[in-house]
């Protein structure tokens, strides 16, 4: 799997912020009792099993020190970690190191424990034709880096924003009705998609949210001019019998069906079996538990 990590443009910015957040006008400890001209080499380790993400942000985050860092990566975003196992050497001057060590080993974290549980999903419904996507439910200010965490878990990524692709929502339909004075929302609707097209970016998607199958068999029957269709909180039998609808109305291969709603890894592998081609999971990035580093000084 080729990894494309985020243009440094998009998180330098958020380094700096990170790096003068925890070091202030200086560190107290380290001015105290280190020397400023100590060097030495330190290694971070993974503490646990999973999937590594972030590293792309090491280097960017060592040249932006008073006293640049040297950074040798020892393993790759989106590999496979055991508990031990190296993933990067850093040498340079002591004071230097320590003012890295916290801000680098919480990207790391953050990033990889993201990667991990979506590798866990993407596990669970291995077998099926089932996809599993990240939402926009995401930490402000990190929501590349966290899709491309989830990327490196083998997860899909869903739209970056409201900029790249279409979703329509309950409240969405809502304000049409309230416009149009119209009960008939899926029928306004059919009359602003022809709009709704032309403005969509190259390889953006339409894609409208229903909440039950009297309005999937609505969206059916008008032929709406869709790319996919979120089945928000369906059941399993629900999700099944959506799947039966749209392949009879000859569809298959043409309007792509999303599950999404209390998706965990309990129940993700029935949600994929009925069917669905994509699966929709927001604790991919709202609830991931961070993964497991430490950095320890080695002998040179």
């Amino acid at each position: 799997m080729k990894l494309d990590p985020p243009a440094p443009s998009t998180f330098i910015d958020l380094l700096k912020r990170a790096l003068a957040e925890d070091l202030g006008p200086g560190d107290i400890t380290s001015q105290a009792l280190v020397d400023e001209n100590l060097s030495a080499g330190a290694v971070i380790l993974a503490k646990q099993e999973g999937i590594l993400a972030g590293m792309f942000i090491l280097g960017p985050l060592a040249e932006l020190l008073a006293e640049p860092l040297q950074v040798e990566p020892r393993a790759s975003d989106g590999q496979a970690l055991c508990a031990g196992r190296q993933v990067a050497r850093i040498a340079g001057q002591v004071r230097g190191i320590l003012a890295f060590e916290r801000v680098a080993l919480n990207f790391l974290a953050h990033l990889s424990g993201i990667a991990t549980l979506t590798s866990k999903f993407v596990q669970a419904v291995q077998g099926t034709q089932a996809i599993i996507c990240d939402t926009r439910k995401t930490i402000p200010g990190l929501r590349t880096l966290e899709k491309y965490a989830v990327r490196a878990g083998g997860g899909s990524n869903h739209r970056l924003g409201l900029f790249d692709s279409a979703m329509i929502k309950d409240n969405h339909l809502l304000s049409l009705s309230s416009e149009t004075s119209s009960p008939d929302h899926f029928a306004v609707l059919s009359q602003r998609l022809p709009k709704l097209r032309t403005q969509l970016p190259p390889g953006g998607f339409i894609q409208l949210e229903v909440d039950d199958l009297p309005q999937f068999q609505q969206v059916l029957d008008l032929d709406l001019d869709l790319d996919m269709v979120l089945l928000d909180n369906f059941s399993l039998a629900h999700l099944a019998q959506a799947v039966k609808l749209r392949n009879e109305a000859g569809l298959a291969g043409k309007l792509i069906l999303e599950a999404s709603g209390n998706i965990t890894l309990g129940n993700v592998k029935q949600v994929a079996r009925t069917g669905v081609e994509r699966i929709s999971v927001g604790a991919l990035t709202h609830s991931a538990p961070a993964f497991d580093f430490s950095m320890e000084f080695i002998q040179k």
